[in-house]
């Protein structure tokens, strides 16, 4: 593995811990209460595991043809696997083998057939809402009205644990404004079930404003990573 990229990415991971503790500082919270989670989409394995020797413990991955054979390769080390992709129901199984959340959760069948998966696999599997904070249907989520509902159906699921709510900032839109609104429906959530604390908010362009209403994990890929690059294999 390169010395050039350890260092590359050390001084990045830096970054985005300061980043993160600056926000915290301004919001007055604390910065453990931050979970950074990387998003290794199109990077290699040998990344990962820079990462995770440079302390990093949670990595997402958004595509099960990508993911799932990274996770493999890196199934030695002490890492949090997340998907946070738009996941098809056929891809359920496959992604309950490795995966220890699901962060994009969002319609009834997909509940379904993770149930199923997880109950043939024996596994836990940690499941976030994703709320759409925008009309675009391609980026998936929930109606913020219907996650409650979804939320009842994750926990009354058997294999599965509802933690959260997850969700990404219209394009163009204001971060601050839609977190605030994702906060809202946070709250609402945790009335209903209290142990589903968690917020998965913001990205490299906007955990600030994030942090600031409230995100728990912050999902960072281009400010640790660089711009996108081909998979190697």
């Amino acid at each position: 593995m390169s010395e050039a990229r350890r260092d590359e990415l050390r001084a990045n991971l830096a970054d985005v811990r300061k980043r993160i503790e600056a926000a915290c500082a301004a919001a007055g919270r604390s910065a453990e209460e931050i979970t950074l989670v990387a998003v290794t989409k199109t990077f290699p394995a040998s990344d990962v595991r820079l990462l995770s020797g440079l302390g990093l413990t949670d990595v997402a991955e958004n595509r099960d043809q990508d993911a799932a054979p990274k996770a493999k390769a890196c199934a030695d080390l002490p890492l949090t696997w997340h998907f946070v992709g738009q996941l098809q129901t056929n891809k359920a199984r496959s992604v309950a083998a490795y995966a220890d959340v699901v962060q994009s959760v969002d319609r009834p069948r997909l509940v379904t057939a993770l149930e199923k998966a997880v109950r043939d696999s024996g596994r836990t599997l940690r499941c976030l809402v994703q709320v759409s904070l925008d009309d675009e249907e391609g980026r998936g989520g929930v109606a913020p009205d219907g996650a409650l509902a979804l939320a009842d159906m994750i926990a009354g699921a058997d294999g599965l644990r509802l933690d959260g709510v997850m969700a990404v900032a219209p394009l163009g839109g204001d971060p601050a404004e839609a977190f605030a609104r994702l906060a809202g429906i946070a709250a609402d959530l945790r009335a209903a079930h209290p142990s589903a604390t968690a917020i998965s908010a913001g990205m490299s362009a906007d955990l600030e404003p994030a942090i600031a209403c409230g995100a728990t994990h912050v999902r960072v890929g281009t400010a640790l990573l660089g711009g996108r690059r081909a998979i190697v294999r």
